[in-house]
């Protein structure tokens, strides 16, 4: 048995990335327990001592927003458990861990923006104690910086990585006396529907008045008016690619072997939220 834990499952990104483990595990005869920490450290650490007890040979997970330490993951390492990582990491343990490439796809959206014309950018950004949401700000500056645009704080809104969060988070974008033009929320698909909302209510045309860009290509996006452009994180081909790695580790004899980092590339997909057609 297998023990997977993710932040949310209702959230396309982790359903896609456990159906992937799912269907690379089905086939071997493992069956999966799936837990939910709904963001809360305590309940991760209630989640992997219930695996521990389970006594099963492997944890998946992906950490919390709210994550303060790694004892729990190393209590179940220490009880011989193979530990493996996914989207959300701990650089902190010696473990497998597959992760996107953040930073570069960040960048790639922001320079998309600014190609479009854009001129004044805001970040809505997550939670900084986690790898992936300093990667993605990290991506965002460089952007930036490469094309010579200066970083204007009052438009980077912190810790707006929910719908109800990405919404006030704009709200107070739009009200600024001068307002950004475009909006990158770097959290999530659902923070990005947070300003499409915002707007819609303000009047604003999107995406003449206002490009929105989200992350993690949810199935909500294509479907919106205008559909959102967004970055596609391949999540079933991770899961594929987080039960694979199980299997070989299993298969390795080698001991002590040098933990493996799998990184996979995000692609952006570009929709009608930041299509303004300028000739830049």
């Amino acid at each position: 048995t297998i023990g997977v834990i993710v932040p949310r499952i209702n959230q396309n990104f982790f359903a896609n990335v456990i159906a992937g483990i799912e269907e690379g595990t089905y086939h071997e005869g493992y069956n999966l327990i799936i837990c939910q920490s709904n963001e809360l450290h305590e309940r991760e650490v209630k989640c992997v001592n219930a695996l521990i007890n389970q006594h099963v040979s492997c944890i998946i997970i992906s950490i919390s927003a709210d994550f303060k330490d790694d004892q729990h993951l190393k209590n179940a390492m220490d009880q011989g458990i193979r530990l493996i990582q996914f989207d959300r990491v701990t650089d902190n343990l010696d473990t497998f861990k597959v992760v996107n490439d953040n930073e570069h796809a960040s960048m790639e959206a922001v320079s998309h923006l600014i190609e479009q014309g854009y001129k004044r950018i805001a970040l809505l950004e997550g939670p900084q104690n986690l790898n992936i949401f300093k990667q993605r700000k990290a991506g965002y500056l460089a952007a930036l910086k490469k094309h010579n645009y200066p970083v204007i704080p009052e438009l980077i809104k912190e810790n707006a990585w929910t719908k109800e969060l990405g919404a006030e988070a704009t709200q107070a974008l739009l009200n600024l006396p001068d307002r950004p033009d475009a909006i990158f929320a770097s959290t999530s698909d659902f923070s990005a529907l947070g300003v499409l909302e915002v707007a819609t209510k303000m009047g604003l045309n999107v995406p003449e008045e206002l490009g929105i860009c989200g992350y993690s290509n949810e199935a909500f996006t294509e479907i919106t008016s205008p559909s959102i452009t967004t970055i596609d994180q391949f999540s079933t081909s991770m899961g594929n690619t987080i039960a694979n790695l199980y299997f070989e580790d299993m298969l390795s004899e080698q001991l002590g072997q040098v933990p493996k980092i799998v990184s996979i590339k995000p692609k952006l997909i570009i929709r009608s939220s930041t299509q303004r057609n300028t000739t830049v």
